[in-house]
């Protein structure tokens, strides 16, 4: 048999393994909702920032309450925490059971309900369920319900309270220590993802400068493989690739002349 709670109203559970599923419509402008539960002591507070169960810290050391993560179904998407009934230290007399909207209030998330199933059957009908709705509509962080012990036994109680500061607040409250630099009121941060490398620029080599003041020397001609090197020509005369140069014709033989021969040359 299914309970329909109304808030305040509380019902004995018999099963040993309790899951607590947070459940919403998502849409347009509807914030992302986080499920976390605080562990508290006889004092109604934690005994130390590990009785604190949430995206960053998703087990409870004892083992006993752990969150489950988000899933999407069709009747809207979830987030769940589990909890051990059984095996709860004697020290918790309580299990807050926390929904936190990442900063953004709850007069923007739709058909908020928070239902527990046995854990132990499979497919099986919810225990109980409760539909929260904000008295302000601002609220950014809420108690949905708690368990807690009663004699021997564990019962649920609907709550919907709620705390316009966020889930850092409502922790607060509780005794959990947060620093400044905590970030309690949105999700777990996503992973970096790696930027890839700018594409690789080709490397423009720049002429030499010439030296002010001085004539620019010509760069070294490399000679042509397998084949002469030509000689100096005119301007205009172009040498055939892969061949030789054209000679330039020698001077007619009238104009000849030899070197006077010294006095070394005379003969004694």
């Amino acid at each position: 048999m299914t309970h329909a709670m109304l808030k305040g109203s509380n019902v004995p559970l018999e099963a040993t393994t309790v899951r607590a599923v947070l459940r919403w419509t998502p849409g347009q402008g509807v914030p992302d909702v986080d499920a976390s539960a605080l562990l508290l002591g006889p004092e109604g507070r934690v005994r130390s920032d590990e009785d604190f169960v949430f995206y960053n810290q998703p087990r409870h050391p004892s083992g006993k309450v752990w969150r489950l993560g988000k899933k999407r179904l069709a009747e809207g998407l979830t987030d769940t925490i589990q909890t051990d009934l059984a095996g709860v230290e004697s020290g918790v007399g309580q299990i807050l059971l926390v929904a936190s909207a990442d900063g953004v209030a709850f007069d923007r998330v739709r058909d908020l309900r928070i239902l527990l199933y046995d854990a132990t059957v499979t497919d099986g009908d919810p225990l109980a369920y409760f539909d929260i709705k904000p008295e302000t509509g601002q609220e950014t962080a809420l108690i949905c319900g708690e368990l807690y012990r009663r004699g021997e036994g564990w019962k649920f109680r609907a709550l919907g309270e709620g705390y316009s500061n966020g889930l850092k607040g409502l922790a607060t409250d509780f005794g959990i220590s947060v620093d400044e630099s905590d970030t309690l009121d949105g999700p777990a941060p996503a992973p970096e993802v790696s930027q890839p490398l700018p594409p690789e620029q080709p490397t423009t080599t720049v002429p030499p400068q010439p030296s002010y003041g001085y004539p620019q020397q010509p760069p070294p001609t490399q000679p042509a493989y397998g084949y002469p090197q030509p000689t100096s020509q005119p301007a205009t005369a172009q040498s055939g690739y892969g061949y030789p140069p054209p000679v330039t014709a020698a001077a007619p033989a009238s104009e000849f002349r030899l070197p006077p021969q010294g006095p070394q040359f005379i003969g004694r």
